[in-house]
């Protein structure tokens, strides 16, 4: 598999190099981040490509209590600046742009990126994607998203003051939004599909000790409703059937998130969930290609988690990388 310098720089047709990173990492969350720190401290030639800022989901989150090192937690916005100095100080480069294709050449093990203007070439590639909000898909949604309908406690909260919100979902995220949002909120009402949470204890515990906070249980939502903007949402009791309408301005929608991996469909095997299977070292099925973070297909998605998977897939891609310039370490 090794190739010497001379072979992976090519000239392209105008005489020049044709510049081929060592690296490329897709996304600039937790887990790219942190993939560009460790990469960077092994002086690889490494390009961040980020499509908005760099932070991912993180950085709505208003305050992050379970990564280690903070006791009285830190805010996400926080925790996110400080890995986007320490990659760059390093030597990280980033770059705005949203990768819309991938191809791989087996036999000179370049892979190419295009991105609506630019084309990248590379030895390797974290994709470190993340994932965005899913969307309940019901009437009203979408005719009211940035009308009262938000995906995001964080932005939107000082909108709501003093108002009524009604909160569709059940896990960490939308149990740390709820509590973040009865700040703000006069009332708020829990929208979930069960009888029970699947948050933490202690975020569970909190909640209900809340009195801004109600719960309609074993409901699922039918329709967003209002004329120009949100007046409530439509529910139905998934045992009696019963419809009722629950009166709001506005409805938060956390019922989980969706990879962003639709730009590889061509590229990489999805699972069904679109999310990509790694081994324990973050390689695809592809060589040369890793993944880490909300992308992968996993039983737990958080900060730290990704942090983990950002430096596994940096040290494999290193060892990659080196074996095929013949100057790994043996």
């Amino acid at each position: 598999m090794s190739k010497n310098n001379s072979q992976l720089n090519k000239e392209d047709e105008t005489g020049k190099k044709e510049k081929i990173f060592d690296t490329i990492i897709i996304g600039g969350g937790p887990a790219g981040l942190t993939a560009g720190i460790y990469l960077c401290r092994a002086r690889m030639d490494t390009l961040l490509l980020e499509k908005m800022i760099p932070g991912g989901q993180a950085i709505l989150t208003e305050i992050i209590e379970n990564y280690p090192g903070f006791p009285k937690g830190i805010s996400g916005p926080k925790l996110m600046q400080n890995m986007e100095k320490q990659a760059v100080d390093f030597g990280l480069k980033i770059e705005h742009g949203e990768a819309l294709n991938i191809t791989n050449n087996p036999k000179t093990n370049v892979k190419t990126i295009k991105t609506e203007d630019r084309t990248y070439k590379t030895l390797s590639i974290v994709i470190a994607s993340g994932a965005e909000a899913r969307k309940l898909n019901i009437p009203g949604e979408e005719k009211f998203t940035g009308r009262g309908v938000s995906y995001c406690g964080t932005c939107d909260a000082p909108f709501f003051k003093d108002k009524r919100i009604a909160l569709v979902g059940g896990g960490d995220t939308a149990i740390e939004e709820a509590l973040y949002l009865s700040k703000f909120a006069r009332e708020i009402t829990v929208i979930h599909r069960r009888d029970r949470l699947r948050a933490t204890k202690i975020l569970q515990e909190r909640l209900f000790s809340n009195q801004s906070i109600n719960f309609s249980w074993n409901s699922i939502p039918l329709k967003i409703l209002g004329k120009n903007k949100v007046e409530g949402i439509l529910v139905k009791d998934k045992n009696t059937l019963q419809e009722k309408e629950i009166l709001c301005d506005g409805v938060f929608i956390f019922v989980g998130y969706i990879p962003k991996t639709e730009f590889l469909k061509k590229t990489i095997p999805l699972t069904d969930k679109g999310y990509i299977d790694t081994d324990n070292n973050m390689r695809s099925n592809i060589e040369g290609i890793y993944a880490c973070g909300d992308v992968r297909n996993k039983m737990l998605r958080q900060v730290v988690t990704a942090c983990g998977e950002g430096a596994t897939a940096a040290f494999a891609v290193q060892r990659y990388v080196e074996d095929l310039k013949g100057i790994s370490y043996k």
